[in-house]
């Protein structure tokens, strides 16, 4: 697949502390494969039909399959451990990715659009690539009013409250054909407090915890992925999964 060199205009403080935060990680962390996961039976329904598939910022927790699949991640340890799993992945930014235009099927960006101070760019960069009709699966934080110590932590810039977020898919070529509620934050406040003020002053211990302990148990307790037409209700909810139609330029709108 023919690339280009990558150019940015991220922050560099922000880009920075995203590194920081998901470089240590995964350093000490194992790649869970995207079987184990909730999506991974909407994953095979798409992957049957799509030749073509790029997935952005997975981590260690990619949701597409290995094979087959390019990859692009921040995190070098994520991007090496990718590698030696027999994956194709490169070091490379949401709003800046190394590939042409209209090369793909199928999209991944999960956790991610949320993270960077110019979501539209990031947005714009994922629609480029896609070509008219792929498959576009996107999970983002709702409810600006939802905000908590939790987001400053991981690094988020923003919550979106859904109307907004439809009305930007659209400016960038996207439609949401289904969604879902999803996410594995856990619901005890007091168990979220916890788990911050060790990530914050005992960081390596924290981190041990999160990929040896709290991560396989919310893979083992997961719950089915209940997809709905359009846009899910949404409130209350903390995230949503988004299953989104990449639009020919005749069906967009202006």
């Amino acid at each position: 697949m023919m690339s280009m060199e990558p150019r940015t205009t991220d922050n560099p403080g922000l880009l920075d502390a995203n590194r920081g935060f998901y470089d240590a990680l995964w350093t000490d962390a194992r790649l869970v494969g995207p079987d184990s996961f909730n999506t991974w039976p909407l994953v095979c329904s798409l992957v049957s039909r799509s030749q073509r598939r790029l997935e952005v910022a997975p981590g260690l927790r990619p949701r597409l399959p290995l094979a087959a699949t390019e990859f692009v991640d921040i995190s070098l340890p994520a991007v090496s451990k990718l590698r030696a799993s027999g994956a194709s992945a490169v070091l490379g930014l949401a709003s800046s990715l190394p590939f042409r235009e209209g090369v793909f099927d199928l999209v991944c960006a999960l956790d991610i659009v949320e993270h960077v101070d110019d979501d539209d760019g990031a947005l714009s960069e994922l629609s480029r690539v896609a070509a008219p009709g792929a498959a576009f699966l996107l999970s983002v934080p709702l409810h600006p009013s939802h905000w908590s110590s939790f987001d400053d932590l991981v690094g988020h810039r923003r919550r979106y409250q859904p109307e907004r977020l439809l009305e930007k898919l659209a400016r960038h070529g996207f439609a949401v054909k289904q969604s879902a509620v999803y996410g594995m934050q856990s619901r005890s406040s007091r168990l979220l407090d916890l788990g911050m003020w060790c990530l914050a002053h005992r960081r390596e211990r924290a981190t041990w915890w999160y990929n040896h302990v709290f991560m396989p148990l919310g893979v083992r307790f997961q719950k089915k992925l209940s997809l709905v037409s359009g846009l899910v209700d949404t409130e209350g909810v903390d995230e949503v999964f988004l299953v989104c139609r990449k639009e020919s330029p005749s069906h967009q709108g202006p």
